[in-house]
């Protein structure tokens, strides 16, 4: 199984390119849950903090400024620690 991928402090310039204002928009108040993507997912974080922690491997932290991918079949727990809002789009 591929790996979740964090890229941090994306450009403003790359988030024109992709057109990530123009994604749907996902919030969620600060909780915990599990989740599987059934879909490759790609997410740009424009506010709050989550702890990711895939099935079998180490947690990771994702915050604002970050673009996340999260690949087809990735199980993991979510763990909202600040309120969160996201682009998000599926490939």
């Amino acid at each position: 199984m591929n790996d979740i991928t964090i890229e941090h402090r994306v450009s403003p310039i790359k988030l024109d390119v992709l057109y990530v204002d123009d994604w749907p928009v996902w919030t969620k108040e600060v909780s915990t849950f599990d989740w599987k993507y059934d879909k490759t997912e790609t997410c740009y974080i424009v506010e709050g903090k989550a702890i990711i922690t895939p099935e079998g491997q180490p947690p990771i932290t994702i915050e604002r400024g970050d673009m996340v991918t999260f690949p087809k079949g990735t199980k993991c727990v979510w763990e909202v620690v600040e309120a969160i809002e996201k682009h998000y789009k599926f490939d």
